[in-house]
């Protein structure tokens, strides 16, 4: 697990690994991390590996975008 803390700009990143994330102990450990950050109004995101290819996903987001920006475009000409 990696834990990157960013002061200036308020945020604190959790990286986990598939193991990591399926240890029940480690992740309610992370609970008191989230609420020490959260009473000083940090933003805690935590990043879990997948089991999907990061290519194949990342390309279907990128046509899920498009497809949403054209379906705005037409709502807004029409």
């Amino acid at each position: 697990m990696e834990i990157c803390v960013r002061f200036n700009q308020k945020l604190v990143e959790v990286w986990m690994t598939n193991e990591e994330r399926q240890d029940t102990a480690l992740r309610e450990e992370l609970d008191a991390l989230y609420q020490t950050y959260r009473e000083k109004s940090f933003l805690v995101a935590v990043f879990q590996s997948g089991g999907q290819s990061l290519a194949d996903v990342t390309s279907d987001l990128l046509c899920h975008s498009r497809k949403r920006l054209a379906q705005l475009e037409a709502r807004g000409a029409g």
